[in-house]
């Protein structure tokens, strides 16, 4: 990073904090700072979980439990452990914390309003759009990426979504019976790797990674789920897996794929795969493609 990309970052979000009053202890004119506010709107109609909730915001226990403590002494919300575990909290608004909460989404519409107002319909146009932008861009950065055994809730959640996308876009329809998957052996050390997307805890992708002894290694199983997607997160998972398979000594990594899946195929071709005859008998395969790898400079592996 450029010490210049790092000033421009500063700059915008002391912008940002000013011109959306986050620096006030009394955000959008009520009697609570932006954290309380914010909780009030992520907690929504429904309720949800605390645990979620700290994922979804990024937040440590300790500082949450502060902020519903105090949301709760204003008796907007109640805390209740779940009655099937009791482990687990509940946290749902109360009448008031309902009212307090369609005022906060009254005055943040008013406050979206007066950034665009002063602004001419081109420069709100220009703005709006680049709002998006950094939006994508930032959600992009939140995407963590994790090892983890094939046979994790997250890892099959991921399969089980990647599988019924399949079904619907294929030809044929797809059946993984019918398909040379690799069973849970092959993707776990020493060969394999697994990988599973969450975004704010949530799973959204994975890959896998199959190292055979004596044979190129190949990338298996990947998947976006629709709403991560436009992140890079298909490339990042390409950069990761060869990375991670020049580590292990490997000098050539495989795909195959299947011709509906039109983004997949131009995704390969842009990051170097180049196509090749078939090196195996996947029925759902009319694509195989393959790329060289290099080890990185030894200082840059430690």
């Amino acid at each position: 990073m450029h010490s210049a990309q790092i000033d421009q970052v500063r700059r915008f979000n002391r912008t940002v904090t000013q011109r959306v009053g986050v620096l006030h202890d009394h955000y959008l004119g009520r009697d609570r700072p932006i954290g309380e506010a914010r909780l009030l709107w992520e907690i929504g109609g429904q309720g949800e979980d605390v645990r979620r909730l700290r994922e979804r915001l990024g937040l440590d226990s300790g500082y949450v439990s502060r902020l519903l403590r105090s949301l709760e002494a204003d008796g907007l919300v109640t805390v209740e452990p779940h009655p099937r575990d009791r482990r687990v909290r509940t946290v749902r608004l109360t009448d008031a914390g309902r009212a307090e909460r369609a005022t906060l989404d009254a005055r943040s519409d008013e406050l979206a309003g007066s950034l665009l107002e002063p602004l001419n319909e081109a420069q709100r146009a220009r703005l709006v759009a680049a709002m998006a932008e950094v939006d994508r861009l930032l959600t992009a950065g939140t995407v963590t990426l994790d090892t983890v055994d094939p046979g994790h809730p997250d890892a099959l959640y991921c399969l089980r979504s990647y599988f019924t996308e399949l079904q619907e876009r294929f030809e044929t329809g797809f059946d993984p019976e019918r398909s040379l998957l690799p069973d849970a052996g092959e993707l776990t050390p020493p060969r394999g790797e697994f990988l599973v997307a969450r975004l704010h805890g949530e799973p959204v992708g994975c890959a896998g990674l199959k190292l055979p002894p004596g044979a190129p290694a190949e990338i298996k199983r990947m998947w976006v789920a629709p709403r991560a997607r436009r992140l890079g997160l298909g490339r990042r998972f390409l950069i990761e897996l060869e990375a991670r398979a020049a580590r292990h000594g490997r000098t050539l990594l495989r795909l195959d794929t299947n011709k509906a899946l039109t983004a997949a195929i131009g995704l390969y071709h842009s990051c170097g795969f180049q196509e090749v005859p078939a090196f195996n008998d996947e029925p759902y395969a009319h694509h195989w493609f393959e790329k060289r790898v290099t080890a990185p400079p030894a200082a840059l592996q430690e």
